[in-house]
């Protein structure tokens, strides 16, 4: 008897350590897919279609809305915050009010955030609250999508911004921690199922849900959502 296709998994990157840590394991194949939310929702409004879609919840319900996803298939999976990397090694700035990231930010010789992820969105909201958008965008790099901690672990920065579990997703670099309360936000990531995904995917969807738990989480930077 032939195999079962692999189930198609369209996600976004802060969830990218946790599942390649799982689907090794998976009882069931599949093959997934990684881009920032705003980047799928794109690929989806364009007809793009797989059997699960993990993004921010916002995503997720504006997809069920519409009847793209399976009314009723939604399901949280994690919690994450935005965080701080430096290259493994390198001291770690303070961080630990919004006075003190705002005075590290302007003193950073260069850093990296994303231009198209949740946590990239909210960074160029944040420093345009503190004042210092200018200065910090002068000496930025701003990556279309992708980790910028890969861009620290180079040394090609020396602070990298962005979701927490996608910081540690590269090899090289330490976390300096969550930004302050203040200046981050927390985003929600959850699943839902494709209107037409293959029957198989509502037991992988199933099995997925039940394999992040807090342990498996906690080892991606992430939070029980």
């Amino acid at each position: 008897m032939p195999s079962p296709p692999p189930l198609r998994i369209l996600s976004t990157l802060a969830v990218q350590a946790v599942l390649a840590a799982l689907l090794p394991r998976a009882p069931f194949p599949a093959t997934v897919e990684f881009d920032p939310t705003a980047r799928l929702m794109g690929r989806i409004a364009a007809g793009e279609r797989g059997d699960i879609a993990i993004l921010t919840d916002a995503g997720v319900s504006e997809l069920l809305a519409s009847g793209v996803l399976a009314a009723g298939s939604g399901r949280d999976l994690a919690r994450s915050f935005v965080g701080m990397a430096v290259p493994a090694g390198a001291p770690h700035p303070d961080i630990s009010g919004v006075a003190a990231l705002r005075a590290t930010l302007l003193a950073a010789p260069s850093l990296a955030y994303s231009r198209a992820g949740a946590s990239g969105i909210f960074f160029s909201r944040l420093i345009e609250r503190l004042g210092i958008a200018s200065e910090v965008n002068a000496k930025a790099t701003i990556i279309p999508q992708g980790f910028t901690a890969a861009l620290a672990a180079r040394g090609e920065v020396t602070l990298a911004i962005q979701q927490v579990s996608e910081l540690l997703a590269i090899p090289g670099i330490e976390i300096v921690g969550r930004l302050p309360e203040g200046a981050n936000t927390e985003a929600v990531f959850t699943a839902g199922l494709f209107a037409d995904a293959a029957p198989a995917a509502t037991a992988a969807l199933d099995w997925l849900s039940a394999a992040m738990d807090a342990a498996a989480l906690a080892a991606a930077g992430l939070e029980p959502a």
